[in-house]
């Protein structure tokens, strides 16, 4: 039961599903060109004998990982695993650069470490601003990568060191992640179609 002053569970409810449709049914409109350039590009990769690295903090960390998995596992067929690698998920990698370098290394050192000239590198930030995200794209550069950025309607700093940015319309993390993971879905899905015929 509510007490005075408080709003319900589920005009709280209602408020969250409506404001994501509102963000994806903008992103529809006005970015579906943009992600399926963003799926070609790893196609492209892919059929080249490239990868893909991912990176990003806290609940973007989350979709790095959960991206990586759908790509190296299965996303909606059975076939050939696919090189993807969140650099989320080495805490002894992760430690040992944060207490000898400094946090905002993290990325940009295991970047210098694995990636290659050709590999797409995808650095995550809802706002286009956290340090570590923007030094790993930095890396990604150095080494002839492919930079894409996933971030907010600004960009931030991120949208300026990228190839290619998806920024999502909206200033709120919520909706701006989980139009991340439905645009990553969708990726996934065109990438087994084009390379698996299905």
């Amino acid at each position: 039961m509510s007490g005075p002053g408080k709003v319900s569970a589920e005009v709280i409810i209602r408020r969250s599903i409506r404001e994501s449709i509102a963000v994806k049914e903008q992103l529809l409109q006005e970015h579906t060109a943009l992600i399926a350039r963003l799926a070609g590009i790893l196609v492209d990769a892919f059929r080249s004998g490239h990868k893909l690295v991912l990176f990003g903090n806290g609940g973007s960390a989350a979709d790095a990982q959960h991206v990586a998995g759908e790509l190296v596992n299965r996303f909606l067929m059975d076939r050939d695993a696919l090189p993807a690698i969140a650099l989320t998920t080495n805490t002894s990698v992760l430690t040992a650069i944060s207490n000898d370098a400094g946090f905002e290394h993290i990325f940009s050192r295991q970047v210098q470490a694995l990636v290659q000239q050709g590999d797409v590198a995808v650095g995550i930030s809802t706002s286009g601003n956290s340090p570590n995200v923007i030094k790993g794209i930095f890396a990604a550069r150095e080494k002839g990568a492919i930079t894409v950025g996933f971030s907010g309607r600004s960009g931030g700093k991120l949208k300026e060191q990228v190839d290619v940015c998806l920024c999502v319309p909206s200033d709120s993390t919520p909706r701006i992640q989980e139009a991340h993971i439905t645009v990553w879905h969708a990726i996934c899905q065109v990438g087994e179609q084009e390379l698996f015929g299905r």
